[in-house]
């Protein structure tokens, strides 16, 4: 997997320590807002100027703030939140999927389901496989899309050396095959098998987890 440079790592880094005083997180907050001079950040802080212009020189050296000249006071400067200040306080993004693999044992239930949640998170292209592919999709996968408004195409179980290629970003989401295929790169999610109690809301666990995951990742991948 490809993550940020050492320099994007060590810049996010800097910012989170920024973050971690509570008086530079309310600064953040409140410029969040509005443009503010250091003597209105001071009246609405209640804090001593020395104190003030300390996390203010620390929210500049790290990104998160700029200031500049009043057009009409020329003595007057404001603080604002500097052009992409909160850019990168996610975890980094990632590069370069052409498609997303998605892998579980059966290919019944969780690898299909998470096609059809990813196919309305990303433009991405992704496809699904097993690493002992049962006949059929799960009843259960079916019912549960249905009850989400989610599409579930009804496409047959296939094995994994038949569907993956080189480039593949590969997303295991059954510990089975993440633990068969210890040597394969990737991703792991454990979600558990709703295949195992097959009820309503075993199926209902499931695709809230991998929906839950696939919105955290949505935003991570570009293609390549």
């Amino acid at each position: 997997m490809d993550t940020d440079s050492v320099g994007d790592f060590r810049a996010r880094v800097a910012k989170h320590a920024a973050l971690a005083d509570p008086a530079r997180l309310r600064i953040v907050d409140l410029l969040t807002l509005s443009d503010l001079s250091p003597t209105e950040l001071q009246a609405e802080l209640g804090m001593p100027s020395n104190l003030l212009s300390h996390h203010l020189r620390t929210l500049e050296a790290a990104g998160l703030a700029t200031r500049h000249r009043s057009e009409a006071d020329k003595r007057r400067s404001y603080i604002r939140l500097a052009t992409g200040a909160l850019d990168g306080l996610t975890p980094g993004r990632e590069h370069g999927a052409r498609r997303v693999l998605f892998v579980c044992t059966r290919n019944s239930a969780r690898s299909q389901l998470a096609v059809a949640l990813w196919n309305q998170a990303s433009g991405i292209p992704s496809i699904s496989a097993g690493t002992h592919p049962a006949e059929c999709i799960a009843g259960g996968a079916f019912e549960v899309a249905r009850r989400h408004g989610v599409h579930l195409a009804d496409v047959p179980p296939r094995r994994l050396d038949e569907v993956a290629v080189a480039g593949d970003f590969v997303v295991t989401v059954c510990d089975n095959a993440h633990e068969e295929l210890s040597g394969l790169k990737g991703i792991h999610w454990s979600v558990p098998d709703p295949l195992r109690l097959n009820t309503e809301d075993a199926f209902e666990d499931a695709f809230t987890n991998i929906s839950r995951r696939i919105s955290d990742l949505a935003p991570r991948l570009h293609a390549a």
